[in-house]
């Protein structure tokens, strides 16, 4: 047991830069400990800078409320801190975006998704300097990424590269292992969008199979190189953008309609019937045509769909998400893509207030 004075310190700012601050005013005040207080999240890398200098315990803002009446209630109030403890299996609530991973939209071209894919990127044990390190960050998550491109480029090698992209965006998981929707942390934690993880949480073993692929042919990516040096106008590469075949459509600026054109090169069963399933986004109504395409025995191996997007609300709007999936109608295949769109009243008008 020591004496001495412990800081309960709530964020006033993103935790990773507050955390830094709070350690030195503590310090500087001669308290031999800090509980700090912030919104839900996992910054536990972070309390790598307390070491040696004194214990530092994270929590949430409920449990901080709790212990701020224990020590109003209370005459002599005591602090014990215990040694960390792992918790795993059914008690963790897995996968979650981290507060640090990459968020969209583009700033460059809005009319892509980004973030592609989410996978996991937080105390990944990792090699460093002949030793190991559990560190986290979106460096961590992307050699699990080109791990699975690697496995799936093995199983099918004349694949092109946008289709193995295509396999791991549109077999993607949105929930949770609970069954839940993902949760996002950040400021609050709230439910994943696809401008927090793309299509999702990585599935390699769906991926190898994912029934349907959207390829991406050498000439769709040159003209929407173009857009990066500046030779072509803006509208071009809006439209560039809108219809490069990606497995993900976004629309940056829907005043009243849109049409996108997509194609999928089927790489399942060589017979198989597809039906689309639309989840729209919120304020817009969008149609699929064909809703339903078939695959035959010594037919084409591709087709071409239209997806129409339509405001139904006249309104200088956020970005809204929704999906497009194509169900195979005898198979396991789900075909899903993520689809963002954000209404506007007119060119030219920003939404900063």
């Amino acid at each position: 047991m020591r004496e001495g004075k412990v800081v309960l310190c709530y964020a006033p700012a993103p935790p990773r830069l507050s955390l830094f601050t709070a350690i030195n005013f503590t310090v500087a005040a001669g308290a031999r400990g800090l509980i700090f207080a912030q919104h839900a999240d996992n910054d536990l890398d972070t309390l790598d800078v307390c070491d040696g200098i004194m214990p530092c315990v994270l929590v949430d803002f409920e449990i901080a409320q709790r212990i701020l009446s224990y020590w109003r209630l209370t005459g002599n109030p005591v602090v014990k801190v215990s040694p960390a403890m792992t918790v795993v299996g059914n008690k963790v609530l897995s996968p979650r975006v981290a507060s640090f991973s990459s968020r969209g939209p583009s700033p460059l071209f809005p009319g892509t998704l980004k973030p592609d894919i989410a996978a996991p990127g937080v105390s990944i044990l990792a090699a460093v300097r002949g030793s190991y390190m559990l560190l986290s960050g979106t460096s961590m998550a992307c050699p699990h990424v080109s791990a699975v491109i690697g496995l799936l480029k093995s199983v099918h090698p004349d694949w092109s590269p946008a289709m193995l992209k295509s396999a791991i965006i549109t077999t993607a998981s949105v929930v949770d292992r609970f069954g839940m929707p993902i949760q996002a942390e950040g400021a609050t934690r709230k439910l994943a969008d696809p401008f927090d993880f793309g299509g999702g949480h990585m599935d390699p073993n769906r991926a190898a199979d994912p029934g349907l692929v959207y390829d991406v042919d050498t000439g769709d990516y040159i003209k929407f190189l173009k857009c990066t040096q500046l030779g072509l106008s803006l509208d071009e590469c809006e439209q560039n953008q809108l219809h490069l075949n990606l497995p993900s459509i976004v629309v940056p600026n829907l005043k009243d309609y849109v049409l996108v054109r997509r194609t999928v090169m089927n790489v399942g069963p060589m017979e198989v019937t597809y039906r689309a399933v639309v989840e729209a986004p919120a304020g817009v109504a969008f149609s699929v045509v064909p809703s339903v395409i078939s695959f035959t025995k010594g037919g084409t191996k591709s087709m071409m769909f239209e997806v129409a997007f339509t405001a139904r609300q006249k309104v200088q709007g956020g970005y809204t998400f929704g999906s497009l999936t194509w169900q195979s109608v005898a198979t396991t295949h789900l075909v899903r893509i993520p689809i963002a769109v954000r209404t506007v009243i007119q060119d030219f008008v920003a939404d900063t207030s």
